[in-house]
């Protein structure tokens, strides 16, 4: 029963999550009433900023204090996870991120909280962030405000039961897909959306191409200030994690917690870890 559950919503999410990857040239747009939009960007290419100048959605981003780059005047990266459900390679990840103590930010979905507990008991343990990634994954576009507040408040009253810790306060919005109204009314809920600066196509389970193509994908778009997205439930990544941290370190890069965005103080980084 629990495979085919699990292999269920990994049917649905790949359908969902086709569109994280689109990138400047793709229309970015939904076909919706309310205007929606998928995240998309124009990559960096040698060290150059990626923008979101050309999305038609820059505006709105930026009035509601969504996160797309760090500091781009300093070499600081940010790890982030979407766990939307688990692959068996997130212990593993993890033991990666203590071993090199780098700090990381994990969006869990509905599903993910009442199947891994122990894992995002674990996360909590070793000083990562745990943030709400809705509980069934929807288009947010296309639900009401109180839906939308019942899926989150899901998601967090979860993980508090499993981690002691009420505080939530970043929000990657399902599938990639947002719009002005979905923006407003999580930041009221007290959330930070979380896009990101460098992606690719590493969602597909049945398309993964090595852990050396997954450190070329990642590594080639480095920047200043990046938000790194990666799905947990990729082999490729698993493998390649620690050479991608040791190249970045490499390379002048520091890893930073969200918290530290905007040069905040970390409370839940109490281990000494990072």
């Amino acid at each position: 029963m629990k495979h085919a559950l699990i292999s269920v919503v990994m049917v649905c999410l790949l359908f969902a999550l086709s569109p994280v990857v689109a990138m400047a040239g793709d229309s970015g747009v939904v076909s919706a009433a309310d205007g929606a939009f998928h995240f998309g960007f124009k990559r960096s290419v040698d060290g150059k900023l990626p923008s979101i100048n050309e999305e038609g959605f820059k505006s709105i981003v930026d009035k509601h204090g969504a996160v797309f780059l760090g500091d781009t005047t300093r070499k600081e990266m940010f790890l982030t996870f979407d766990n939307g459900y688990e692959n068996g390679y997130t212990p593993a990840i993890l033991d990666t991120l203590k071993a090199k103590k780098v700090p990381a930010i994990f969006f869990v979905t509905g599903h993910y909280v009442k199947d891994q507990p122990a894992l995002v008991k674990r996360m909590a343990i070793e000083g990562h962030l745990i943030g709400n990634h809705s509980w069934s994954h929807p288009d947010m576009s296309t639900i009401s405000d109180a839906k939308i507040k019942e899926e989150l408040e899901s998601v967090k009253q979860g993980v508090t039961a499993i981690t002691g810790n009420s505080e939530m306060t970043y929000l990657r919005p399902p599938r990639g897909i947002f719009n002005e109204r979905t923006l407003r009314v999580t930041k009221e809920l007290g959330y930070t959306n979380v896009f990101w600066s460098a992606a690719y196509k590493d969602w597909d389970v049945k398309a993964q191409k090595g852990s050396s193509y997954a450190f070329q994908k990642v590594v080639s778009q480095f920047h200043p200030g990046a938000v790194l997205l990666l799905h947990s439930i990729s082999a490729d990544n698993t493998e390649a994690l620690g050479a991608i941290i040791d190249e970045a370190r490499r390379q002048g890069y520091q890893f930073k917690s969200l918290n530290q965005l905007h040069g905040d103080v970390l409370p839940f980084l109490t281990n000494g870890n990072y």
